[in-house]
């Protein structure tokens, strides 16, 4: 660079990364991942399921669809900030609202540009995902020894229950279906089965793929109760993707699924809500060295022998060698063989891994929704 460093990234190992800062100015400490998806960074950056990560982007045109508020996967970003290898890309897109940097920068999160991406990549995979202190100062001027101290200092994922912090306030329903060109997102006609949407930072995406798959959605908060639920008269049970440790959600999270579980209902688990299942069904999770991050991951459905490619976000995982005996698994990664979803036998209740919604990503995976609501109606029968 031959201008003044305008953003500092230290690692917990003592590296530092210089760049030109963007968005936000300020500092903030949270765990590095990594996200090999080519579209999508709207989306990424404001998936919950990112909070208290920075997300470096190996795709280099960032910001070239600029911002648009239909794409928002929740209110405003969630993960912590941003890492690119060039300065955001000018946008070019029909829909574009807002640029990408007045956007991070009215949301207050950092971006910064000009970083050697690969180079961080790798040392991410080598090393593992580590904890970091990103500022952006456009004077340029950084406490190395302080950020250090506070990146070491931060107490990482593990053992931290982020979903209270991503969940919504109250319930509510959700009435609208997937995007489709040239309406929109259209609103669901008639009635299909109830479903009740456990909210540990749900994406929107989400709720309108259980929509477009004719369900009828109620999201509640991740504290809410068993009995709670259960007063809604549900035909099914869906839990959210979501953020931080599933042990450590699961503490309050575990048994309201546990007595879900002793009821003749559906369930259905995503992500952080795949997690948590398996939990409450006797299985037990770890910590990724650097978890997975894209929208190009192959998948294998054991039972049919088909590959998805699909998308991913987690930094945990579920240890297959803990599943009890009455619980198969059905889906694995291709990438690492760790576990990717898993069903209890003879009964309606499964989840995976990976987002079969997408947003962004590949869509192969949708089918899940429609097992679901099939269950669903197969149940009232």
């Amino acid at each position: 660079m031959t201008e003044r460093p305008t953003a500092c990234l230290v690692l917990a190992d003592g590296t530092v990364f210089y760049g030109k800062g963007f968005g936000a100015t300020g500092q903030t400490v949270a765990e590095l991942c990594f996200n090999t998806a080519m579209t999508g960074y709207q989306e990424i950056m404001t998936d919950p399921s990112y909070a208290g990560q920075v997300v470096t982007f190996t795709f280099p045109h960032i910001g070239n669809t600029g911002i648009t508020a239909e794409d928002d996967e929740t209110v405003d970003p969630v993960a912590a900030g941003m890492i690119v290898k060039w300065n955001p890309t000018e946008p070019s897109n029909w829909r574009m609202e807002q640029q990408l940097t007045t956007w991070l920068s009215a949301r207050g999160r950092i971006g910064m540009g000009g970083v050697d991406t690969r180079r961080l990549t790798r040392a991410i995979r080598q090393q593992g995902a580590p904890h970091v202190c990103l500022a952006h100062d456009p004077e340029g001027n950084f406490n190395i020894e302080a950020m250090l101290k506070e990146a070491r200092a931060w107490q990482g994922l593990e053992g931290l229950d982020l979903a209270r912090d991503v969940t919504c306030a109250q319930s509510y329903r959700w009435d609208e279906m997937r995007w489709s060109w040239p309406e929109g997102y259209n609103k669901p006609t008639g009635t299909g089965p109830k479903v009740v949407a456990i909210d540990y930072g749900a994406k929107r995406n989400i709720l309108r793929c259980l929509a477009s798959a004719g369900c009828d959605v109620t999201v509640m908060p991740s504290s809410t109760t068993a009995e709670e639920i259960l007063a809604q008269n549900p035909d099914g049970v869906f839990l959210s993707n979501g953020p931080g440790d599933p042990a450590a959600t699961g503490e309050y999270a575990v048994p309201m699924i546990r007595a879900i579980l002793e009821k003749d209902l559906p369930v259905f688990g995503i992500c952080l809500g795949h997690q948590m299942l398996a939990l409450a069904l006797g299985a037990k999770t770890v910590k990724m060295n650097h978890g997975h991050h894209g929208a190009n991951h192959p998948v294998k459905d054991l039972e049919t022998g088909r590959v998805e490619i699909t998308s991913m976000n987690h930094g945990f995982t579920v240890d297959s060698q803990t599943l009890p005996d009455n619980v198969l698994e059905t889906h694995v990664s291709l990438f690492d063989g760790s576990n990717c979803g898993i069903r209890v036998k003879d009964r309606p209740i499964f989840s995976v891994q990976h987002h079969p919604e997408a947003s962004p990503g590949p869509q192969d995976s949708y089918y899940l929704f429609e097992r679901f609501a099939e269950a669903m109606t197969t149940s009232q029968s």
